[in-house]
């Protein structure tokens, strides 16, 4: 039986995972009539399920839809097989041709494509989850962070660390506060503005830029695992308050055990599994639970302030108590770190077209810095989208959205008039590109969109952009390709699978950023294309990052 729709996302990038029997074959449309997006409910998913695609659908694309945006349409129209359910290897077939070819080569004088060889079939999933390394600096962060915890339990636990054992909820918060700053994009957006101003500079040596740009790429991990140390204090602290039951109220208890179960819910939503392959599952528990338990946090602070053990009641005078105590300030900054971003939610007037069924492009109003992404949304309660900004930071920006899925296959065959939109954009992993003085881009596909503004403004970083796509104008329209056009062509080089055949973006990515002289190299891919990429540049001493899936 075949999986459902599922989506899921990096650092920068937004992704949609629809398997299904032929990954290029054209959705057939369905019976139920496709909603307004202009008039779309905050809580969609009460609703009955709607058709994406009508009958007067959008022109078939000349590249068949992936399952990823970042994908690669690299066979033949007439090469469809059952083993191209999985992922394309980007690693093999044509190595890049030694002669210099334009930068937009003539489909007339398309290469003859030498036959596919046998591959190995990789789950996509595997591929997030395992072949990352088991080393990553993702990883190390979790586990340091929860090694840390654990020895202030154990610690607690045998009597050597009393302030804790007396305040095991506190630390229960302090981790939640930890965890909700670590994806606090106002709080990151400072953050990483800070790390290029200090660190940009071309007297910094390059290790430093680089275990910065992990560093920060990587604040997931301690995300995750204050996650589960938060858990882990508020159980210790709820059996030494049931151990002392006598002192406190059943009120107090029945709260701590709610919010228990509500972190627990979050933690569970959240494991990879679960958040891949049920993303929306993911998100909307996660924002739930974790509003709910905000809540119920006040009112265990309120009560166990409150609470007298003498007298068995509740004190009405909490002003003074309640702005001694650490568990107040730390709370009252959680709060205002969940609503800041809130706050600036706005239902805004877009522009979309679709030079294709392949993409859409959407444009807003208002200049953005290079490196910059952005979250759009058909309701705000129901789901956001990441995607990369393209802009000249003049006027206006754009996003460009691969068709890959419900939504982003609604932007096409149903443009929507307005989109609810976060006004405070967010720093990524390109936005860090502003670090370095030389670095090489690359980009498969739709990933493009996170790269385009570095040609479009003037950016410290002296970029390269090595762009792996199929069809360029056709897919993606003259806009994307003017923009890639009138540059030196060791700058941009774009190859067309339509016209080059397959190529091996491993080995382009590696002389491309020697030829370039780059001190870093960043890709954006599908999980395959950018492990490879990054693993080849790395083999042949080129630092490079690629999207982690850490969220």
């Amino acid at each position: 039986m075949q999986s459902p729709v599922r989506f899921s996302s990096c650092r920068g990038v937004a992704f949609e995972i629809k398997p299904h029997a032929d990954p290029f074959a054209i959705a057939s449309p369905t019976e139920n009539e496709s909603r307004s997006s202009s008039k779309r409910a905050w809580f969609p998913w009460l609703q009955s399920s709607s058709r994406v695609f009508p009958n007067s659908s959008i022109q078939r694309s000349m590249s068949r839809p992936s399952s990823h945006f970042c994908d690669l349409d690299l066979d033949d129209e007439d090469e469809t097989s059952d083993d191209d359910f999985e992922l394309e290897r980007l690693e093999e077939g044509k190595d890049e041709e030694k002669e210099e070819k334009p930068i937009f080569p003539s489909a007339s004088k398309r290469e003859q494509t030498v036959p596919k060889p046998a591959r190995k079939q990789e789950s996509r999933l595997s591929v997030i989850l395992l072949d990352q390394g088991l080393f990553t600096v993702y990883k190390r962060l979790f586990v340091v962070c929860l090694t840390l915890n654990i020895i202030g339990l154990v610690l607690a636990a045998t009597g050597h660390f009393p302030y804790a054992r007396n305040r095991a909820a506190l630390f229960s918060i302090a981790n939640i506060l930890a965890l909700t700053l670590c994806r606090s994009e106002a709080v990151l957006r400072v953050v990483f503005w800070l790390a290029v101003k200090v660190l940009g500079r071309s007297w910094i040596p390059i290790p430093v830029k680089t275990a910065t740009t992990s560093l920060l790429q990587s604040l997931g991990g301690i995300h995750s695992s204050c996650g589960i140390s938060s858990v882990a204090w508020l159980i210790y602290a709820l059996v030494l308050t049931l151990k002392n039951r006598e002192n406190t109220s059943i009120e107090i208890i029945v709260v701590a055990s709610i919010i228990l179960s509500l972190l627990c819910l979050s933690c569970l939503a959240a494991f990879p599994l679960v958040r891949h392959l049920h993303h929306n599952v993911f998100e909307r528990f996660h924002r739930f639970c974790g509003w709910t338990a905000l809540g119920l946090l006040w009112a265990f602070i309120i009560l166990t302030i409150s609470y007298d053990p003498i007298t068995k009641s509740y004190s009405k005078e909490l002003g003074s108590r309640l702005i001694r105590q650490q568990e107040f300030w730390f709370t009252v900054a959680i709060t205002i770190l969940i609503i800041i971003p809130w706050l600036t939610v706005r239902r805004v007037p877009v522009r979309v077209s679709a030079p294709s069924g392949h993409a859409s492009i959407i444009k807003f109003e208002g200049g953005v810095k290079a490196g910059i992404l952005g979250r759009i949304s058909p309701s705000p309660f129901s789901e956001w989208h990441a995607f990369g900004i393209i802009s000249d930071a003049k006027t206006e920006h754009m996003m460009l959205a691969g068709a890959v899925g419900d939504f982003t296959k609604s932007l096409v065959s149903n443009p929507p008039t307005h989109l609810w939109v976060r006004q405070v954009h967010f720093a990524g992993l390109p936005y860090l590109v502003n670090m370095y003085n030389r670095a090489l881009l690359v980009a498969t596909g739709s990933g493009i969109c996170v790269f385009l503004s570095f040609l479009l403004q003037p950016c410290s970083a002296d970029v390269c952009v090595l762009w792996v796509t199929k069809g360029v104008e056709q897919n993606f329209g003259k806009e994307i390709k003017e923009m890639m056009s009138g540059h030196p062509k060791d700058k941009v080089i774009v190859h067309d699978t339509a016209v080059l055949g397959r190529p091996n973006v491993s080995q382009m990515s590696v002389d491309a950023a020697k030829r370039w002289g780059a001190e870093v190299v960043i890709v954006t891919s599908n999980p395959e294309g950018s492990r490879d990429v990054v693993n080849a540049c790395k083999g042949a001493g080129i630092p490079a990052f690629g999207p982690i899936w850490d969220s």
